[in-house]
C-alpha cells in the first residue's frame, strides 16, 4: 500500500473492522477500499505507522456496510484498490457473482472460472487470500458436503454472516 493509504475502524456485529483504502476520484465517496479485516483474522491487515487515520474517508463504505448488517443491502456498491495475481481475480470475481444468501461450494467456483476439477484446492487458497472479507463475499462459500469450511474470519463469523443472509447449506440449515 502507498504512502496515501488510509485507514479507519467500524464497528459491527462481527466486532471492530479495520477498513484500509486509497483516495480515489472515481469511488464512490472518494476511497477504494484496499481491505477489510475482522479481529484476529488470518492474515488480516494491522495498521502501518504510515498510513492515516481518516474515518471520514470512509463514509460511505461504512454506511454500506452498516446497512449490509441492518438487513437493508443485499449488494455492495464499493470500488477497490486492485490487487491479487490473475488467477485469484477471476477467483474474487467468482465470488462476488455469488447472491446474497446462497451459498456454492469450492467445486463450483473452480467451474465457474474454467478451472479443473484439481484446481479446486488453489481455488480455495485464492479464497483464503481475498483481502476483502463481507464485501467480496468468501462466506458463502462452503465444503462439497454442505458443512461450513474455511474463513479467515472464523467459523464463528461465517456463520453469523450466512445466519444474517438467511442461507442454508447444501446439507440442510446451519447448525442451532
Amino acid at each position: 500500500m502507498t504512502a496515501t493509504t488510509v485507514h479507519t475502524t467500524l464497528g459491527s456485529p462481527l466486532g471492530d473492522l479495520l477498513l484500509v483504502g486509497e483516495p480515489s476520484a472515481t469511488a464512490p465517496g472518494g476511497t477504494a477500499l484496499a481491505s477489510l479485516s475482522v479481529p484476529d483474522q488470518k492474515g488480516g491487515a494491522t495498521v502501518d505507522g504510515t498510513w492515516t487515520h481518516a474515518p471520514e474517508a470512509f463514509t460511505e463504505i461504512a454506511a454500506q456496510l452498516t446497512a449490509y448488517f441492518e438487513g437493508a443491502r443485499t449488494r455492495f456498491g464499493i470500488a477497490y484498490v486492485p490487487g491479487g495475481t490473475p488467477f485469484q481475480q477471476r477467483v474474487w470475481q467468482a465470488l462476488e457473482d455469488i447472491p446474497y444468501g446462497e451459498t456454492c461450494t469450492y467445486g463450483d467456483i473452480a467451474a465457474r472460472i474454467g478451472a479443473p476439477r484439481a484446481a479446486v484446492r488453489a481455488v480455495g487458497t485464492a479464497i483464503g487470500r481475498n483481502p476483502l472479507l463481507i464485501v467480496r463475499p468468501c462466506h458463502r462459500v462452503i465444503g462439497a458436503n454442505g458443512t461450513l469450511t474455511g474463513y479467515a474470519g472464523g467459523l464463528g463469523r461465517k456463520e453469523q454472516l450466512l445466519r444474517l443472509e438467511g442461507a442454508a447449506c447444501m446439507a440442510g440449515t446451519l447448525p442451532a
